[in-house]
């Protein structure tokens, strides 16, 4: 990676995932963790301070040194322990079964690889473990006026956001890792533009 990817796009998404506007939406995705839990794209930390009492312990994979820095008062400040504890989430240094639960937040569009990831995390669950996911994705199929748009966008929001996609099916990827949805909120987060802001936020069941 090259100094903006390094350097200056942790600090622009840590400024843009850290409004007051999106901390509901982290306080729903956190709710119902307990036990030991992994976070993929742990990013700045933003997620830390809606962690629940039932949770024992984070295990946090962020492969940027600059985003693991930010997230630093945020750590010190959890109520929960936090350490860092891999890089990739496409190759995750855990034993199988090692986790009751997991959680992604706006990390399926960017990770290079999303469907080893997600096998990653479901090798790592125990039986029954839970995937807890907020993500922006590709748009409702009935409206494909706003897929048009994300296609467009597409190639621009990788070049800014080091790689940051607009156009995948997060529901599609969870199902095709052999997850099962129990939950599901599909929705246009308030106040972004419609191709930027498809969400899907939920949780999904390692059987």
């Amino acid at each position: 990676m090259g100094f903006y990817a390094e350097r200056v796009v942790p600090r622009i998404v840590n400024v843009a995932c850290g409004t007051k506007a999106v901390e509901p939406l982290r306080r729903r995705v956190c709710g119902g963790l307990q036990g030991k839990v992994i976070e993929i794209g742990f990013g700045s930390g933003h997620n830390v301070p809606f962690y629940p009492t039932a949770v024992s312990g984070v295990s946090a994979v962020e492969p940027s040194d600059v985003g693991w820095t930010l997230a630093g008062e945020r750590i010190k400040a959890a109520s929960v322990p936090v350490r860092r504890a891999g890089l990739d989430g496409q190759s995750l240094p855990f034993e199988d079964n090692s986790f009751d639960a997991a959680l992604s937040t706006w990390t399926l569009c960017t990770i290079p690889d999303a469907d080893a990831a997600l096998r990653e995390v479901r090798r790592v669950l125990k039986p029954a473990g839970t995937l807890h996911f907020l993500e922006h994705g590709l748009a409702p199929e009935e409206d494909e006026h706003v897929r048009r748009w994300q296609r467009r966008l597409e190639p621009m929001e990788k070049r800014l956001f080091n790689g940051c996609h607009l156009t995948r099916p997060i529901v599609d990827l969870l199902k095709t890792a052999g997850f099962a949805i129990t939950e599901l909120d599909v929705f246009y987060e308030k106040g972004a533009p419609k191709p930027m802001g498809a969400h899907s936020l939920g949780t999904a069941l390692s059987p």
